[in-house]
């Protein structure tokens, strides 16, 4: 796919076509090329303890073939679906890989959920196995007596009686394995993401989805790559952002991928990047903000940044400046959902990034601004962002829910449930949610579940959470408690429920803030009114 041949964005636009192949597997995609050279680095692996390793394209095959054995020799099979909780490291990328090779279906969930995200995810999607960093076991094996359908579980690290071992089973596999012959259309990842009602849905994915990433990914990097080029994100490779913003990807282009098992930090991550060269990274514009805080990093460091591409929020215009001043690397936004990803966005080599602007629609898409009658809007006007089916990177649908996945298209469109503007050249200009959903630092949270983990306390009648605005985060969660008979708020309280939401869900969604108020608004129809607590948010903090 070479994107040099395009001119400018009028030119992509109109002669780029898709071409891809009716037998298409990511992992043979992903390594098919690149799996017989000894010398061409796949990954540059560091941890928290500063241990580091380097993994060519061919180790990384090998080792793929090796895991791949090890699953099939345990009863996983096409089309059985494989839990994966693990940090950025070597087994991560050849376990994403194996499964793909037997034409089953990976289940990656981030370290940050609690036992009851586990618990759901794991049991709705029938997983038959999951490999599992040491560190996060006790989560699963807390809830593994209500997982009936889970046969295996695969440790990283000291496995118990009726686990296995990666470290023992593995070496002992064959080093070769005749992959299954897989469509296009046939499902290989499975992605849970909130909604605004009720727990997770899982968007399942065709092997087809690489191929639609692969497209936007040297769009949003800027096209040229050399042998100079490392890619690194500190995004959890559960997400988008890690596994097809940055390690499929880079793999199928036969470059090379930082992995680093350690928690992100300013000071850290700047060493980290100037230590290894990094060159193309992906951020979340929270990343951004607090890498922000430092002044002149490319001259502190040594920097050699080129390409930074950032998406999950909008991109303010100062961290857009900053990016281009301060890190000396462009800044490429774009857009899109789990469900179907990469609609529209920036490539400054091919059109001008303009500020405030998500950027204009990719090619291989065909994306409308809607009014409430799923009518085209004009420039200017404010409308709902759909897209039309066809895109590879378009969900099959959600898992076992075909009235959500129907819910999803509306007039012949996929409805994102995000409200925009377009103007006069095309660009796309951010405008909010039309539903209650909550983006914070890059995450999509669903109202929904905190609420319910709430309620679990005794000292919770009824509870309601929406999206505060914040300046660092875009949105912080925030929790409007109403108290049960007896109980007074505090500080000691809000510990408590902060700490609930923690444990049980997930670290990232607990709310930051608490109010315990004496009754909550509600519909005409007694539904809770986020809205209306929503705007009052917004109003406060001038939002």
């Amino acid at each position: 796919m070479n994107l040099t041949r395009f001119r400018d964005y009028d030119d992509i636009r109109a002669r780029f076509r898709w071409e891809i192949p009716e037998i298409y597997n990511i992992a043979d995609r992903a390594l098919g090329r690149w799996a017989g050279d000894r010398g061409r680095v796949a990954l540059f692996f560091e941890n928290g303890a500063g241990d580091r390793e380097t993994v060519t394209f061919w180790q990384l095959g090998r080792a793929t073939d090796r895991f791949a054995n090890l699953l099939a020799s345990l009863g996983v099979g096409r089309g059985d679906r494989v839990g994966i909780v693990l940090p950025q490291c070597p087994e991560a990328a050849a376990a994403h890989l194996a499964i793909y090779r037997l034409g089953a279906i990976a289940v990656p969930m981030s370290m940050l959920y609690g036992p009851d995200s586990y618990r759901y995810i794991l049991g709705n999607s029938g997983a038959r196995a999951a490999i599992v960093d040491e560190a996060f076991a006790g989560k699963i094996r807390a809830v593994r007596a209500d997982l009936p359908g889970l046969e295996q579980l695969l440790i990283r690290g000291e496995a118990g009686e009726d686990e296995v071992s990666l470290q023992a089973a593995l070496p002992a596999m064959p080093e070769t394995f005749e992959p299954a012959e897989t469509r296009a259309s046939d499902p290989a990842l499975l992605l849970y993401t909130s909604g605004t009602t009720g727990p997770p849905k899982g968007a399942l994915h065709a092997h087809r989805i690489l191929e639609g990433y692969l497209l936007t990914f040297q769009l949003f990097f800027d096209l040229e790559f050399d042998e100079t080029t490392l890619f690194w994100t500190p995004s959890d490779w559960a997400w988008v952002g890690g596994l097809l913003d940055i390690l499929l990807p880079a793999l199928a282009l036969g470059r090379p991928v930082l992995a680093y098992d350690g928690r992100f930090a300013v000071e850290s991550g700047y060493r980290l990047m100037a230590r290894y060269g990094v060159t193309h990274i992906f951020l979340a514009p929270t990343a951004l903000k607090m890498l922000a805080q430092v002044p002149n990093p490319r001259e502190s460091y040594g920097l050699d940044l080129r390409v930074v591409a950032s998406g999950g929020e909008s991109v303010a215009d100062e961290v857009l400046k900053w990016s281009q001043e301060g890190l000396g690397a462009v800044c490429n936004e774009f857009y899109g959902l789990t469900e179907v990803n990469h609609l529209a966005g920036s490539c400054a080599r091919l059109w001008p990034v303009r500020p405030g602007s998500m950027g204009r629609p990719y090619p291989g898409r065909e994306v409308e601004i809607l009014d409430a009658a799923g009518r085209p809007t004009g420039a200017g006007e404010i409308g709902q962002i759909a897209v039309r089916p066809g895109d590879p990177t378009m969900m099959l649908g959600y898992w076992n829910d075909p009235e959500a996945s129907a819910a999803k298209r509306r007039w012949g469109w996929i409805l994102t449930g995000d409200l925009a503007y377009r103007d006069a050249d095309g660009y796309i200009f951010f405008q909010g949610r039309n539903d209650d959903m909550i983006g914070s630092a890059g995450y999509r949270i669903g109202p929904a579940e905190v609420e319910e983990v709430l309620l679990r306390h005794p000292a919770v009648s009824e509870a309601a959470v929406v999206g505060s605005p914040d300046p660092v985060r875009g949105e912080i969660v925030k929790a409007f408690v109403e108290l049960a008979a007896g109980y007074r708020g505090g500080e000691r309280l809000v510990a408590e429920l902060q700490q609930l939401v923690k444990e049980d869900l997930a670290a990232y969604k607990y709310p930051r803030e608490v109010e315990f108020v004496a009754s909550l608004p509600k519909t005409t129809t007694g539904k809770l009114n986020r809205r209306q607590l929503k705007l009052r948010e917004r109003e406060r903090k001038g939002g």
